[in-house]
């Protein structure tokens, strides 16, 4: 392969784990009260439930 060739390869390589690299550092938590993450749970429980009625009938 030419020298071009391998520095496509590398500045590709280089592009794609710069970008993941770069949505690492901006992630962020969400900032949810408590009330929030109470409704969440409370969400969550009754698809649960939901979810088992509907396999069982």
């Amino acid at each position: 392969m030419p020298w071009f060739a391998w520095l496509i390869l590398i500045l590709a390589f280089g592009s794609v784990i710069g970008s993941l690299m770069l949505l690492r550092d901006s992630a962020k938590k969400l900032p949810l009260s408590p009330e929030q993450l109470e409704r969440i749970r409370q969400r969550n429980v009754e698809l649960d439930a939901k979810e088992r009625k509907e396999d069982r009938g």
